[in-house]
């Protein structure tokens, strides 16, 4: 690398500059404030740890976006998180230790070997809240309100959600036999919609004609409240697991929709996203025009029990970079004073009190370059025989 390439950051590496900065500092503040109106409490996991702890119930997905170095003074490999949540809910599981449903907030950056897209970043800045210690669809709906209430306060306009629940194939594959590759195999087919593919090996595995018949419909179950009730008559011969899914999802929605009747919902039966991670509800929220979810979520019920404790956890994570990027609310940058470089007792005395009262005070430095206004100051201080007064620019 020469002299001229040494700006360059890392692909998918990106610095945050002055106005895009403040902009994120004031809607982190804001997200804070508001989860901890709702009873969520912060806390800030480690940017590095152990890798198995670091991975635990994630999957492989995650385990690919992990940049991962040795400990130089265990020897043991650690990893850079790439996900928030399993740290989270290590800290609920084995450091709080509560009987009593806990809630937990979190902020921080991640990084990911790729990016998840073209131009897409590869360290987030990922937002999220959590809910553990109660297994009822009132905790996956308020995990879900919150999401929206994170996407409006970001001025993130008229998103929709789109819910799945990965128990109803989770139920399907247990009803049909499916040994672990035959599992993977069909997933696979099922996430790119490949009707044709899924055919053939359901033909080639000669299973019950209900099962077959059911998991070719999973990919054509989706769109508006009527695939609900389509889907109760397309696997209306499957196991009770299925259909206990299937009415979990459908009350989720409806006390969604009671809360929130103007939100939009989108239902995809075929949504697998995380499935070696979520047990239950998935969820994500979309925007127009972007292909990409801007926030997910789900229920993960299982992951703390490698820590020594499962209990029921719900929550959603989003990345804070990314709200901003779509955010139309207009930047509320402060207004500046411009002081002289002078040093007089009384002008220091003024600038304090100022500063106390919440402006922001910039002081000139002797002999500098540029003015009052290209230091983007609309304001400065003027002595008159009242003393240093503020006074437009």
């Amino acid at each position: 690398m020469n002299k001229t390439d040494r700006w360059l950051l890392p692909e998918g590496i990106e610095e945050v500059l002055p106005e895009q900065a403040q902009r994120l500092e004031q809607l982190r503040r804001q997200l804070l404030d508001t989860y901890e109106s709702w009873g969520y409490d912060l806390v800030i996991p480690p940017f590095i740890e152990y890798l198995e702890s670091l991975l635990t119930g994630t999957g492989n997905d995650l385990d690919l976006q992990t940049f991962k170095l040795t400990d130089q003074l265990t020897g043991r490999l650690m990893g850079i998180r790439a996900d928030m949540t399993p740290q989270v809910a290590r800290i609920d599981a084995h450091q709080l230790n509560r009987e009593t449903p806990t809630r937990l907030c979190y902020i921080g950056t991640v990084l990911h070997t790729r990016t998840d897209g073209f131009a897409g970043s590869r360290s987030p800045l990922q937002v999220g809240a959590e809910l553990y210690g109660h297994a009822g669809i009132e905790s996956d709906v308020e995990v879900m309100t919150l999401m929206l209430e994170t996407l409006a306060l970001s001025g993130v306009d008229n998103p929709f959600v789109d819910l799945g629940h990965v128990g109803i194939y989770r139920e399907l594959v247990k009803q049909a036999g499916l040994d672990k590759e035959q599992e993977a195999t069909l997933f696979d087919s099922l996430q790119r919609k490949a009707n044709t593919e899924i055919a053939a090996y359901l033909k080639e595995w000669k299973l019950d004609s209900k099962i077959t018949d059911a998991i070719r419909a999973l990919t054509n179950l989706n769109g508006d409240e009527s695939v609900l009730t389509e889907a109760k008559t397309v696997l209306s011969k499957t196991s009770k697991g299925v259909l206990n899914a299937l009415d979990e999802l459908s009350n989720i929605a409806a006390l969604l929709q009671q809360r929130l009747p103007e939100i939009k919902i989108h239902y995809d039966l075929a949504e697998l996203r995380g499935y070696h991670y979520h047990t239950g509800t998935v969820f994500a929220a979309y925007v127009a025009g972007r292909g990409q979810a801007v926030a997910l979520g789900g229920r993960y019920d299982d992951i703390g029990e490698v820590f020594g404790r499962a209990r029921p956890a719900t929550g959603f994570s989003t990345d804070l970079k990314t709200l901003l990027s779509l955010s139309t609310h207009k930047n509320n940058q402060v207004a500046a004073i411009y002081a002289p470089a002078d040093n007089d007792p009384d002008l220091h005395k003024a600038i304090a009190e100022l500063r106390q009262q919440g402006e922001k005070v910039v002081c000139a430095l002797p002999g500098q370059k540029g003015n009052a206004k290209e230091m983007f100051c609309n304001r400065q201080l003027d002595k008159n025989a009242s003393g240093w007064q503020v006074k437009d620019l």
